[in-house]
């Protein structure tokens, strides 16, 4: 039986969320033997509303996410949404009327929409798989605000982290690339910062979602495209994964349990290379700066270099290239290499990155002192400053942050992002890298390069870095308005 774990994932993701989370999740009540609430809420009146958004497609593993939170917390705390991405004819319909009719039959409040996918993917010029990804995010993002969800579950389980760790490999990847994924992270393709991307099977074996739902009768649609093996993540499910089995049947709970041993050495050794950084890295023209005896006085220059320069887009090749250019002493003056938003130049004893669209008088940083228009970069800015009104609505339009005047004082300081800012994130617990966070949120690497945050005019480069917002994106928890909050700094993008 795997419902009293998934009720016990439920209760330890409260210990990882915050804010509006972590209160709809103290708030889920589990339902009894009897499928009646024990905690009273359904009597006096008390109205229950779904506070997470069950993101279904009809498969084995979402139908067996959505039947675990329906016998858990009743049909009054979840609502399902389903994607009709178009793709497969009949049997994307036939998905939709399955997931459509099994809400209907219990209850559950009920969305859908279909896409054009390919349009959207030709028109965009990424892959079909890319822009299903954006589709369906913003449309799940877009139903949160609407109707005050906090949450989408999704049904990534072992088997989908055990996928992913081999791909990232097999592209090459620093250890964030074999960290996996998170049960709790924010919300891509979201303009609100406070929705979070819950995935409650990540700790489940698909071996034991089939039990569950061959013991339960849960009905589920298989995809054909499954079996092909075209599909890099299909092949290695089809082809790979068999040969490990062979090597070892419990291999993809090993591989789980190596990702958290993965996961905590990649943050200590995060923390390492950021502190690090401090002595190697200074901000330079609208870029960074690298002094290349600073880096060669550490044993492990490499990984720091990599650490340094993958927020930038120097990956894979590339950043081999430089590697070689460094270790040969060589480092002659207007030798360039190239990622899609940067461009690195080797000086003599520095390596530099600057952006693309670089000229040696484009502003990194600006001083705001109070209330105006301003602009960065070709941002455009509004910031104003006013007395908190009673009625003030904390939730705002997508492009505009709010903060605790008293907390984020006049002057601050308006910048690109570089590496080692950070932030604690609205609705999460911890400091998190702005690189972690652009990862999370999948923005590519033209969109890192435009990034601009906001942070305390100061001397001190650890407290420049910890940055108070990322200007049209986020607010950090430290700065953001709360109930004692008098005075209110609202930055809204204007182009």
């Amino acid at each position: 039986m795997i419902q009293g774990h998934f009720l016990k994932v439920m209760e330890n993701m409260k210990g990882l969320a915050g804010g509006n989370l972590r209160s709809a999740l103290s708030e889920l009540c589990p339902v009894n033997d009897g499928g009646e609430k024990d905690c009273g809420c359904m009597s006096g009146g008390h109205v229950v509303r779904p506070s997470i958004l069950l993101a279904v497609s009809g498969g084995i593993d979402s139908m067996c996410m959505a039947d675990l939170f329906h016998k858990s917390y009743g049909a009054e705390s979840i609502a399902l949404a389903h994607c009709n991405f178009r793709l497969r004819s009949d049997e994307s319909d036939g998905d939709e009327a399955l997931v459509r009719s099994w809400a209907s039959e219990r209850g559950i409040a009920f969305h859908c929409i279909s896409f054009d996918t390919s349009a959207y993917a030709s028109e965009h010029g990424i892959s079909i798989e890319m822009a299903a990804r954006e589709l369906r995010y913003s449309w799940f993002a877009s139903l949160c605000l609407e109707h005050g969800y906090v949450a989408v579950a999704v049904a990534h389980n072992a088997n989908d982290n055990a996928e992913t760790l081999i791909l990232n490999l097999v592209r090459g990847t620093g250890l964030r690339g074999i960290s996996g994924m998170s049960e709790v992270s924010p919300m891509p393709c979201s303009p609100c910062e406070e929705l979070q991307l819950l995935r409650p099977l990540l700790g489940f074996t698909r071996k034991q979602i089939e039990g569950h739902v061959f013991a339960h009768k849960v009905p589920y649609r298989n995809d054909s495209t499954n079996a092909m093996s075209e599909y890099k993540r299909n092949s290695i499910r089809n082809e790979v994964f068999p040969l490990l089995e062979k090597m070892n049947p419990s291999f993809v709970r090993t591989f789980n349990k190596e990702m958290v041993w993965f996961s905590d050495a990649e943050e200590i050794v995060s923390d390492w290379c950021s502190q690090a950084a401090l002595s190697v890295v200074t901000a330079s023209d609208g870029g960074v700066e690298i002094n290349l005896d600073a880096l060669l006085g550490y044993r492990q220059w490499r990984y720091l270099l990599y650490h340094i320069l993958e927020p930038y887009g120097f990956t894979g090749p590339v950043l081999s290239s430089v590697e070689d250019l460094v270790m040969s002493g060589r480092t002659v003056s207007g030798k360039r290499f190239h990622s899609q938003t940067h461009v690195l130049f080797a000086g003599r004893g520095v390596l530099q990155v600057r952006p693309c669209d670089y000229t040696a008088d484009s502003e990194a940083e600006i001083m705001v002192p109070g209330p105006g228009k301003y602009a960065l970069d070709g941002v455009q800015f509004l910031v104003e400053e006013f007395v908190r009104p009673s009625d003030f609505v904390l939730r705002q339009p997508s492009g505009t942050l709010i903060f605790d005047a008293g907390k984020l004082k006049f002057p601050f300081v308006c910048r690109k992002w570089m590496h080692g800012d950070w932030m604690v994130p609205m609705g999460m617990r911890g400091k998190k890298k702005l690189s972690d966070l652009f990862t999370d949120l999948k923005l590519d690497a033209a969109a890192k390069g435009r990034a601009v945050v906001l942070s305390e005019s100061s001397d001190d480069m650890q407290k420049k870095q910890h940055v108070a917002g990322v200007l049209g994106m986020r607010t950090g928890d430290m700065y953001k308005v709360t109930s004692a909050t008098e005075r209110i700094i609202r930055v809204s993008v204007t182009l």
